[in-house]
């Protein structure tokens, strides 16, 4: 069982509070140094920095400069969630990926890959049925180094909010709970909560909230039913590679030389529902089916109980007395 996966390690209640604040001192203070740094030097003022405006950033760095120094934040902070783990809960990244014996990479893959797929059919679908709201925006060499940036460094980017989100923190509100619908509410609500300062929400309003705390119960969801994070993982890699290769817009969070731009003016309206009340119904389905899931109320909302360790040592103890015996007949 996934969130049981704590019970193995040091699980007290403060290592999981202190960590949360150390992860995102990394993410958010540490990890912006860079960022900073490379603003600083670019427009040599502080002022720069001042309204951190994203389309000014991209504007001072170049589109594929601030991406790189955006993705790095999370890198950092991947970087300090592994290192907290494994010094204060003694925890190794299997447990804090899966409850399997290892990675399942198959699983990560076939996630990629079909989100992948349907997310490309979606856009080139869109594209064809609406080509006055996209430019071409193809330039071969800044487009390389899109790739180069975004294969390389998305991948990690997607990793911390699912190592952060669905691992660390649905592991230790799961133990501190002792049940698992609550951390799947908490992680999904906080998750959704964090894109609020994305400038979509600026421009579309609070509506596009429902896609983000959607998406977080979709996540929570596949971690749950399945006992790990791999298909998070692979699902979460893909939306965020391919909407940064194929498609970008002046008001979205990811400004890229991407393949296609999206010139219309955007409209929240009831398209936002259909991931969360269709697609993401459907995923889960087939991903049911394809894993054989079952006892889904159990796995969503059951209890998490804490391994009976007392009685563990006394057998272990008891089997060892009995092999000495054995031995010294």
């Amino acid at each position: 069982m996934y969130i049981e996966q704590a019970y193995k390690r040091l699980h007290d209640s403060w290592r999981y509070v202190l960590g949360l604040a150390t992860v995102f001192i990394f993410w958010n203070i540490i990890g912006g140094i860079p960022l900073i740094a490379a603003l600083v030097v670019k427009s040599g003022s502080l002022d720069s920095i001042g309204g951190g405006d994203i389309g000014e950033m991209a504007t001072i760095l170049g589109s594929n400069g601030f991406l790189f120094y955006m993705l790095l934040t999370f890198v950092i902070g991947l970087i300090g969630l592994l290192v907290w783990t494994a010094m204060m809960h003694k925890q190794p990244l299997l447990e804090l990926t899966t409850s399997r014996k290892k990675i399942d990479w198959k699983r990560i893959f076939f996630a990629f890959i079909i989100w992948g797929v349907i997310s490309t059919a979606f856009v080139l679908v869109d594209i064809q049925m609406s080509p006055e709201n996209y430019e071409f925006n193809f330039k071969l060499e800044p487009f390389l180094i899109l790739a180069l940036i975004a294969i390389i460094m998305v991948p990690l980017q997607t990793s911390f909010e699912e190592y952060f989100f669905r691992g660390y923190m649905m592991q230790g509100i799961g133990v501190m709970a002792k049940n698992r619908w609550v951390p799947l509410v908490i992680t999904s609500v906080i998750f959704g909560g964090m894109h609020m300062f994305n400038p979509e929400v600026e421009k579309l309003g609070y509506g596009i909230m429902v896609f983000y705390i959607g998406t977080g119960f979709f996540l929570g969801i596949l971690t749950l039913m399945d006992e790990g994070l791999e298909l998070a993982l692979g699902f979460h890699a893909a939306n965020n590679l391919f909407t940064a290769l194929l498609v970008t817009a002046e008001w979205t969070a990811f400004q890229t030389h991407s393949i296609y731009k999206d010139v219309s003016e955007p409209i929240l309206g009831w398209d936002v529902l259909v991931p969360v009340l269709v697609i993401y119904p459907i995923i889960l389905f087939v991903f049911g089916k394809k894993y054989k899931w079952s006892n889904w109320a159990e796995r969503l909302t059951g209890k998490v109980n804490e391994p009976n360790t007392e009685f563990d040592e006394f057998v272990q103890s008891g089997s060892s007395n009995e092999n000495q015996n054995h031995f010294s007949n």
